[in-house]
């Protein structure tokens, strides 16, 4: 009975458009061939967007010719400056995933290789990218 009552609201709840979900598949610079990714991009009841980034084939930073020490997440909405949504650790099965949030409907994601996990401001290239809009 509560597996039904649980069934029927989630599927009340995605036909009346109250769960949206986007899936985006990351764009890869030809430094990184053979990174592969998503974003998934949920609107939640507060209005902001649960984002989330998944990777897989992208090597260590450390190991980047020349070596960084952190991947960051950029999320940058218009002509507003790129604003860090958090930083992306790489496995030994060089995956990686982030969660996080943005206020933004439309934004563009990136993932930079940094030497700084706390800079301001985005490096070149931009190694996997994706146009987000909801």
């Amino acid at each position: 009975m509560k597996k039904a009552l649980a069934l029927s609201l989630i599927f009340v709840l995605l036909t009346a458009g109250l769960v949206q979900a986007t899936q985006v598949k990351l764009i890869n610079d030809p430094s990184v061939p053979g990174a592969t990714g998503t974003v998934n991009v949920n609107k939640d009841r507060n209005g902001n967007y649960r984002v989330r980034v998944d990777v897989r084939h992208l090597a260590k930073p450390t190991e980047l010719t020349p070596p960084r020490q952190v991947y960051l997440v950029w999320v940058q909405s218009g002509d507003n400056a790129p604003e860090v949504l958090g930083q992306l650790r790489v496995n030994e099965n060089l995956q990686g995933s982030l969660e996080g949030t943005t206020p933004h409907d439309k934004f563009e994601l990136f993932i930079t290789a940094e030497d700084n996990p706390n800079t301001t401001s985005p490096s070149e290239p931009r190694l996997l990218r994706a146009t987000v809009a909801p």
